[in-house]
C-alpha cells in the first residue's frame, strides 16, 4: 500500500502549520459522513444513550488498534490478538474469583503473561526471521491453550473494584475512553517526540537503511511485539471491567476491526509511518459503522462482512493514487481528442 503523505494546514496567522495526514483527512471525512447518515437513517444509533454504550467498545478497540498499528508500521500482522485480550480477560476475572484484594496481583499475572508472549513474537519474528503471520499464528494458540488451563472455557463476573475502574465514568466520560485517550497522548509521544519513536519508524520505512545507518534494527521490531501485546492485555483487562461477565473467548471479535482500524488511519501495510490520532478516530468510525448497520436492520451475524467492506475501502482510497489516475486518464482522453482532430 502506498505510502500515505503529510499535507499543510494553514492556521490563521499563517506562521503556524499542522501536517495532516491522508489518512486522518479521509477518516475524519468519512466520519462525519457515517454521523450525518446516522441522524437521517438511523437516529437511534447516535443518541446520547446510544453513544455512551457503544464508546467504551470503541476505546478498547481504538486501544487495541495503537498495538497492532506498532506491529504494521515494521512491515508484520500481529494475529495472536485474539488469545492475548482473552488470556488478560480470564486472568482479571478467575483469579481474583470475585474478590477486590486479589484484583492487583491477578492484573500484574496478566502483564507478565503479556510480556512474556510478546517477547516471544519479537524473538521468533526479528531475529530467527519467521514470518509474523505465522508466529503469531502459533502464539495465538498457545495462548487460548493458557484459557482454557485457567477458565475451562466459563466465564465469571468481574470484581466490583475492575468494574468501577474499568466500567464507571468520571464527568460523564467512560473511564475506558479515558484510558483510550490518556494511551493515544502516551504512543503518540513516544512515536513522533522521541529519539527512539523517530527511529522506530525509520526502521520501519526501510530496515536495510537503518541497518546501513548504524541503527540497531532487530531490537525495535521486537520491542514492537512487546508494546503491541502490553496494549492487548490493557484492551482486555478494560473488557473485564465493562461487561461485569465476559466470556473466555471475547477476543475473537476484535482481529478483523484491529487490522481494518490500521488500514484505514492511512498507515502503510508495508511499514513506516503511523497515525495514533488516526487510528482511534477510525476505531470509532469502525464501531459506529457496526451500530449504524445494527440500526438499519443488518443482522449480527453479518458484522463480519460489513468490518471487511470497510478494510476494503480502506485498501482502496490508499493503495490507489486517485488524483494521479483522474489526470492520467484527463490527459489520454484530451490527446484521443486531438488525434481525432488531426
Amino acid at each position: 500500500m502506498a505510502e500515505t503523505t503529510p499535507h499543510s494546514f494553514e492556521g490563521p496567522t499563517g506562521l503556524m502549520s499542522m501536517p495532516l495526514s491522508k489518512g486522518f483527512v479521509t477518516i475524519v471525512a468519512s466520519t462525519l459522513a457515517l454521523i450525518l447518515l446516522c441522524v437521517i437513517f438511523a437516529p437511534s444509533a447516535v443518541t446520547a444513550g446510544s453513544l455512551m454504550g457503544s464508546l467504551p467498545f470503541a476505546a478498547v478497540l481504538g486501544i487495541v488498534g495503537l498495538g497492532q498499528m506498532l506491529v504494521v508500521q515494521q512491515g508484520g500482522f500481529d494475529l495472536s490478538v485474539p488469545g492475548s485480550v482473552s488470556l488478560a480477560v480470564v486472568i482479571a476475572t478467575h483469579m481474583p474469583n470475585g474478590q477486590d484484594a486479589g484484583l492487583l496481583p491477578a492484573l500484574v499475572i496478566a502483564v507478565g503473561f503479556a510480556l512474556a508472549a510478546g517477547t516471544l513474537n519479537g524473538i521468533m519474528v526479528a531475529y530467527f526471521r519467521l514470518n509474523a503471520i505465522v508466529a503469531t499464528i502459533g502464539m495465538n494458540a498457545l495462548l487460548f491453550s493458557a484459557v482454557f488451563a485457567i477458565s475451562g472455557g466459563v466465564p465469571r463476573i468481574t470484581t466490583n473494584l475492575l468494574a468501577h475502574i474499568a466500567g464507571g465514568q468520571t464527568l460523564g466520560i467512560p473511564h475506558s475512553v479515558l484510558f483510550a485517550l490518556a494511551i493515544l497522548a502516551l504512543v503518540s509521544f513516544g512515536l513522533k517526540k522521541t529519539v527512539a519513536g523517530r527511529r522506530f519508524e525509520a526502521i520501519g520505512a526501510n530496515p536495510a537503511a537503518a541497518r546501513a545507518a548504524g541503527l540497531s534494527v532487530k531490537p525495535y521490531q521486537a520491542m514492537a511485539y512487546v508494546a503491541a501485546q502490553i496494549l492487548y492485555c490493557t484492551a482486555g483487562i478494560l473488557i473485564a471491567g465493562i461487561t461485569r461477565e465476559p466470556t473466555a473467548f471475547q477476543g475473537n471479535s476484535l482481529l478483523l476491526p484491529s487490522v481494518a482500524v490500521v488500514v484505514l488511519a492511512g498507515t502503510s501495510l508495508l511499514g513506516g509511518r503511523g497515525f495514533p490520532i488516526s487510528v482511534v478516530i477510525a476505531a470509532f468510525f469502525l464501531n459506529q459503522l457496526s451500530q449504524f448497520a445494527l440500526s438499519i436492520g443488518v443482522p449480527y451475524s453479518a458484522q463480519t462482512i460489513v468490518q471487511a467492506l470497510a478494510l476494503v475501502f480502506g485498501i482502496g482510497v490508499y493503495s490507489i493514487e486517485w488524483t494521479n489516475r483522474f489526470k492520467t486518464e484527463q490527459t489520454s482522453s484530451t490527446e484521443e481528442e486531438n488525434h481525432e482532430t488531426v
